[in-house]
């Protein structure tokens, strides 16, 4: 556990001894954060948020799982999700459409799978973005081996990551700038964000169910794998049972598109993925 006393540029004030109840502690903020914090700045106050949830029975997912597994593969929940999205945006566009000034629309052709992930950087837990290129197109198991990279990988090994802490570095006023050309020209956006959908998933963490912010036009949040009595043909099964949420941009998406969008997205979890597909 590192406190924050232990953290870079941090320092401890305190009036401990004359009154117990004021101490604290103050640190200078890092740099780590600043590339969600501008994609939250710039993007997800001008989105119209509206959420929908369901719950995805994820026993022909857990069934391949432990087959792959019997076979050395241990492929997360994240690898089929990521897949099962791509290949419901191909017939759902509006999914991987934005908004640009003046009324505009532009709509993405290259289907890129946006996550988020957490690595420790100079004992400070900080956010990335990654993303896989037209995973609808590739194996389950090269999906989970780019997964793996960005987790267990130095981040100066992975290019994404590295160009983010690099992002990072630069002037606030720059990097605001950047973002804000990329507001009005769709290969400057591209250039700091490519992805056609977001995820975050903390279901391993315990959490039943994820909003995930809109910094995308779709951003799914992905909850806990467990155990719930459900009916089938008129009796109570215990299956596994995953709660799905999606985060859309009303302003891009209605409410019957977004629901569609979902709907195949559970229908390819629940009919299952060829994992060589």
């Amino acid at each position: 556990m590192v406190t924050l006393s232990e953290l870079p540029g941090s320092r401890i004030e305190s009036d401990y001894e004359t009154n117990p109840t004021c101490a604290y502690e103050i640190r200078k903020a890092t740099h780590n954060r600043e590339n969600v914090l501008d994609l939250l700045e710039l993007f997800w106050r001008k989105a119209r948020q509206a959420h929908i949830v369901c719950d995805v029975d994820m026993s022909s997912v857990e069934r391949q799982r432990a087959k792959l597994l019997a076979s050395n593969y241990h492929l997360t929940v994240t690898s089929f999700v990521l897949k099962a999205i791509c290949m419901a945006q191909v017939s759902h566009p509006i999914s991987r459409t934005m908004r640009l000034p003046f009324g505009r629309l532009f709509t993405l052709n290259s289907i890129v799978a946006g996550f988020t992930v957490e690595r420790i950087v100079k004992g400070e837990p900080v956010v990335f973005f990654g993303k896989i290129e037209n995973p609808h197109n590739k194996p389950l198991i090269e999906i989970a081996e780019e997964l793996k990279q960005y987790s267990d990988a130095p981040i100066e090994q992975v290019s994404e990551l590295r160009r983010q802490r690099q992002f990072t570095g630069l002037n606030w006023f720059l990097r605001r700038f950047i973002f804000v050309l990329g507001i009005f020209c769709p290969p400057i956006r591209l250039t700091c964000n490519s992805a056609t959908f977001g995820l975050s998933s903390l279901g391993a963490l315990g959490v039943e169910m994820v909003l995930g912010p809109s910094v995308c036009t779709s951003v799914f949040g992905l909850g806990l794998v467990e155990s719930r009595p459900v009916v089938r043909n008129g009796k109570i099964e215990i299956r596994p049972i995953m709660t799905v949420s999606l985060n859309y941009d009303n302003n891009i998406m209605d409410n019957e598109q977004a629901v569609r969008f979902l709907s195949d997205v559970r229908e390819l979890l629940e009919d299952g993925l060829d994992e060589n597909e």
